[in-house]
């Protein structure tokens, strides 16, 4: 049986793990096959002193773009994500390109992690990347994974209640059968000491609380993500997939607060177990 294919395109670290650094192992070992393609290559996540590396040109992105389409990737992916990107240029390119995949393959779903900011930092990528984001690549997805603050900046509404998201779910102007996995939220009845993933769809609203751990890492959303594909691509509805998600990052979290390490952790045993199950 041929294995579910994925095209993936986002950051990549030469040490440590965020993007593909970070997406590319739980999704293989979950019995995906990836195709990588890097937006930017860095020397380590930000959390150093120094960082080396930059955005790939976007000459160079585009013809990694056409080397895909010689190969016939997008024609038979099932899946396509999409993480951090670093320039304005190569932000327009992914969102050609994604528009394109999906119209010669009408069954590919699209998941767009919106990687641009958080409560702490607040905006870290330029104002025009945000914008290819919230007009250009949104409304082609299928799956949107954004925590409060991007959901905040994209549409406009800061997100307190649980009433807040659906009217900010329609203001990203996502397709109808669309998914919105707002993550990491902290509302206003949130139990203390717990973080939520709250699912919204054409199905209604479903809320997925899990202990909130005292670390913060690079990666993370990145890792969530991807693990919420690998589910989704095994053949699990969201919810699972969402759950499985949340349970595999908070091991892997914890994991590298165990070793003190400064992003998450893949090798723990338990961790890798899972995915080959999965």
């Amino acid at each position: 049986m041929t294995p579910p294919f994925v095209i993936s395109i986002q950051s990549q670290v030469v040490m440590g793990h965020v993007g593909n650094s970070a997406a590319l192992f739980p999704m293989q070992a979950a019995g995906l096959e990836v195709a990588a393609i890097p937006t930017v290559v860095f020397s380590n996540t930000p959390d150093y002193p120094t960082l080396r590396g930059r955005a790939l040109p976007a000459d160079f992105f585009a013809e990694l773009l056409e080397g895909a389409w010689d190969r016939g990737l997008p024609q038979r992916a099932d899946f396509l994500l999409t993480g951090y990107i670093g320039s304005v240029e190569v932000a327009r390119l992914v969102a050609d390109f994604v528009a394109r995949a999906k119209a010669v393959n009408p069954r590919l779903r699209y998941f767009c992690d919106p990687v641009m900011g958080d409560d702490g930092p607040g905006l870290y990528v330029p104002e025009a990347i945000a914008e290819v984001l919230k007009e250009g690549l949104l409304p082609l997805a299928d799956y949107a994974s954004p925590n409060p603050f991007e959901i905040g900046w994209l549409s406009g509404q800061p997100i307190r209640e649980l009433a807040d998201l659906p009217r900010a779910a329609k203001a990203l102007r996502m397709a109808a059968a669309a998914h919105l996995i707002a993550t990491g939220c902290v509302l206003g009845d949130t139990a203390p000491g717990m973080l939520e993933s709250v699912v919204l769809g054409p199905e209604g609203i479903s809320r997925h609380p899990t202990p909130r751990l005292p670390v913060a890492l690079a990666g993370t959303g990145d890792l969530f993500a991807a693990l919420v594909l690998a589910g989704l691509a095994r053949g699990h509805g969201l919810v699972h997939a969402v759950i499985f998600a949340q349970g595999q990052t908070s091991r892997a979290l914890a994991r590298a607060a165990e070793l003190g390490a400064k992003e998450v952790v893949l090798s723990d045993p338990e961790f890798r177990a899972a995915l080959l199950s999965l």
